[in-house]
């Protein structure tokens, strides 16, 4: 339900008996009341509100400034309620920015018109805030993951884990793994391996290093598991691929 702040500054309305209008079916709740523009401005101040209506009729001078100081502090759609046919008192409503204008007395077919229009725009408005929401957190985890990414390649000789990434960039560790899972299509382990091993491939291609030397140099200080880990990954042991590597080249 959208809240709406009523500001009878007529004195016209009963404030205990604002059901002249079905507001719940159109999506409104008729949140708070009063006639007065200070408890007004207090109220916007301290509270949350989707629409201001303003009855102006027989104050439209003082609607007017109301409005001004309203823009001072919220961006919150207004509705005006008045009997003045003052082309000046238009123009100084559309410079505060004021959403419509309602000829009093305001009939109910009026009001519904109204408010099926202003629903529309609310729900428009928060479906644009909530995608620039979503695109805003896609951005932010791709530059995140672009990072783990990056120190991976940097560090990649060193004992790299997740979690000690998780913890420089300030991440909660599993929610980062399942975010880097979903934008790379691999766990970071997966990814690390993949990397390690593309490395080695690469230096037992371009260099003469001593195969211990390579592992060394992507992060694997035990030869067995090097070995082990190299052969699973390419279907041959270092040696061989460089062997077969230097037949091709």
């Amino acid at each position: 339900m959208y809240k709406i702040l009523f500001v009878d500054l007529h004195h016209h309305w009963d404030a205990k008996s604002q059901d002249f209008f079905n507001w719940n079916n159109l999506g409104f709740i008729l949140e708070d009341y009063t006639n007065e523009s200070d408890s007004a401005l207090s109220l916007l101040k301290s509270k949350c509100y989707s629409l201001l209506i303003i009855d102006i009729v027989k104050c439209p001078e003082q609607g007017i400034t109301l409005c001004k100081h309203v823009r001072a502090i919220s961006p919150v759609p207004i509705i005006l309620i008045s009997d003045s046919t003052d082309f000046q008192l238009a123009r100084k409503a559309m410079q505060y920015q004021v959403s419509d204008y309602l000829p009093a007395p305001v009939s109910s077919e009026d009001m519904r018109i109204c408010l099926q229009l202003m629903n529309r725009k609310l729900n428009e408005e928060k479906a644009e805030n909530k995608k620039a929401s979503f695109d805003i957190a896609d951005d932010l985890e791709e530059s995140v993951i672009d990072k783990v990414k990056e120190y991976v390649t940097e560090s990649l000789g060193q004992n790299i884990t997740l979690k000690e990434i998780s913890s420089t960039l300030h991440f909660n560790y599993s929610y980062l793994g399942q975010k880097f899972k979903y934008h790379e299509n691999m766990t970071f382990n997966a990814y690390l391996l993949q990397q390690r091993m593309e490395k080695a491939k690469q230096l037992l291609e371009k260099t003469e290093m001593k195969v211990y030397e390579i592992a060394n140099e992507v992060g694997y200080y035990e030869m067995d598991w090097f070995y082990k880990k190299f052969k699973l990954y390419t279907g041959v042991s270092a040696n061989e691929y460089r062997k077969m590597k230097m037949v091709t080249a």
